[in-house]
């Protein structure tokens, strides 16, 4: 009987190794290293992170199982770092003089990727757009990249991200080790933390320094996105649609200046395929780490074809569009026959001491807090497959206003799911009609024939943002909120969706392929 042929069984990398990188002024960062089976030199992949390294030990054996040397450290002052931990404030640096460190190692080829997920993906673009040329890596890889403090806190205009950045701040400044419920019991000792006047004397209100509370509120917004024209090398900028910084995401992917970019975009949340959304569907579960490695691969031998590409994934439908299949904005007209019927009055309260809830969809029939429109029943399927966006025109009686817009869908049996929300900061002639745009960043999603579509146009999104106190004194530092009276005018006003025409296509395109393509 012959013997069936059986594969050679790969070699299993060693196991991984923890070295004390000095930093310029001497402080000893802690970094593991596990290189592949065989004698080198290799290409080496690195995450900073202030989350601990030991949690990326799965993801350094997947790096070197495809041949790569994979480092991961603890950022200073976090974990086995030493040093004080300062967000932001020193990554280039130390990020400097570890690559500096894997340079000079008998293992390194030369050739460094940056790699990382949220804090770690800013660790990786400050290091490719902030260090002198010799440390500078030769390929990043940012998954939902946090942009810098501003970004964190701020949409572009202003407003400030209040929720997430008090949950994050909470649980990891000032600490060596963060602490995920820190929120979730400071709200459970006092549930109307939030609410208390003003914002900036959280720390005082929690009983604790946070290091970088009020610097967080101060920084310049766009600094890394100005710094992203001038990049040298290729990117790979990975997000979901129901990521917090989604559209940072993409800025930071048609901004970049290297030889090529490519935006991987699927139905996740800031877990990416650990955190799929309630549209994701099976063909969304793509194996992320085969993927980077091979982009890699093709990223570091030149071979991507120039420029930038992107795929991005139609939530609840199998399939992947590439981006420029972005469909033209069709415009559904407030108070119209054809688009948006209002459902009650175009006047409304936005009272900060009763502020619209951003984690909230039950909606009273006629509220007073917001304005309400929905449409009727869709007849068919719909897919919406680009950036969205509400034009209003509209009056305030204060000469600070913020605008919500949320766009939620309602199936047939009346459950509400959010689609899009998004918030513009204006400063108004008190009573004067205005005409401005809220954007409500890209949509990629299938909605089920008999689906309605609700918007609601509001002056508070809480507590995801801060109210704003309508006063024009700062949201942060203000103590004073008197509400502000809001009319819309339905002409003029509009939902512009981006509604692709039946029959623009019939198949979905291979995201692994187009993103190494």
């Amino acid at each position: 009987m012959t013997a069936t042929p059986t594969t050679p069984a790969r070699p299993r990398p060693s196991a991984a190794r923890t070295h004390r990188v000095p930093a310029p002024d001497g402080a000893l960062l802690a970094t593991d290293v596990q290189l592949p089976a065989g004698p080198g030199p290799f290409t080496t992949v690195l995450i900073r992170t202030p989350y601990g390294r030991t949690g990326h030990r799965a993801e350094l054996a997947g790096w070197a199982r495809h041949g790569f040397a994979a480092v991961a450290q603890d950022v200073r002052g976090r974990h086995d770092s030493d040093g004080d931990w300062r967000p932001y404030t020193t990554e280039d640096r130390d990020g400097t003089a570890t690559a500096r460190w894997i340079r000079r190692r008998p293992w390194s080829d030369g050739r460094i990727v940056a790699a990382g997920g949220s804090y770690a993906a800013y660790c990786a673009l400050t290091l490719a757009l902030d260090a002198p040329g010799d440390a500078r890596p030769d390929a990043v890889l940012a998954a939902v990249p946090v942009l810098g403090p501003a970004e964190t806190a701020r949409e572009p205009d202003g407003c400030e991200r209040l929720y997430d950045r008090v949950g994050w701040w909470t649980a990891h400044g000032g600490r060596r080790v963060g602490d995920p419920s820190a929120l979730a019991d400071a709200l459970t000792a006092d549930p109307q933390l939030l609410d208390h006047l003003p914002v900036s004397d959280l720390p005082r209100r929690l009983g604790r320094p946070l290091p970088g509370w009020t610097a967080l509120w101060e920084a310049p917004y766009g600094r890394l996105l100005d710094r992203a024209a001038d990049a040298t090398t290729p990117l790979l900028a990975v997000g979901g649609t129901h990521d917090t910084f989604t559209a940072e995401t993409e800025r930071l992917w048609s901004r970049w200046g290297g030889p090529t970019a490519r935006l991987l975009i699927g139905p996740w949340g800031h877990g990416l395929t650990a955190q799929p959304g309630p549209d994701a569907d099976p063909a969304h579960r793509l194996p992320l780490g085969p993927l980077y490695a091979r982009w890699a691969r093709a990223a570091l031998a030149d071979t991507l074809t120039p420029g930038h590409r992107g795929v991005v994934a139609l939530g609840g439908s199998p399939l992947w569009l590439t981006t420029d299949s972005t469909a033209p904005g069709h415009a559904l007209p407030l108070g119209g026959a054809t688009g948006l019927r209002l459902l009650g009055g175009p006047r409304f309260t936005a009272d900060p001491r009763r502020p619209v809830r951003s984690d909230e969809l039950a909606v009273a029939p006629e509220p007073s807090d917001r304005a309400l429109a929905a449409t009727g029943p869709l007849p068919r399927p719909l897919d919406l497959f680009g950036p969205a966006e509400v034009r209003l025109r509209a009056r305030s009686a204060t000469p600070s206003a913020d605008w919500v817009a949320r766009l939620v869908a309602l199936d047939p049996a009346g459950h509400a799911a959010p689609l899009a929300t998004g918030i513009a900061r204006r400063h108004h002639q008190p009573g004067g009609d205005a005409e401005f745009t809220v954007p409500l960043g890209r949509l990629a999603r299938r909605l089920a024939a008999g689906t309605r579509l609700r918007l609601e146009i509001a002056g508070h999104h809480f507590p995801a943002h801060a109210r704003n106190p309508h006063t024009g004194q700062d949201p942060l530092t203000a103590t004073e909120q008197p509400p502000s009276e809001r009319e819309l005018i339905p002409e003029g006003s509009a939902l512009l969706l981006p509604r692709l025409e039946r029959g623009a296509f019939t198949a979905s395109v291979d995201p692994v392929q187009e993103i190494c393509r």
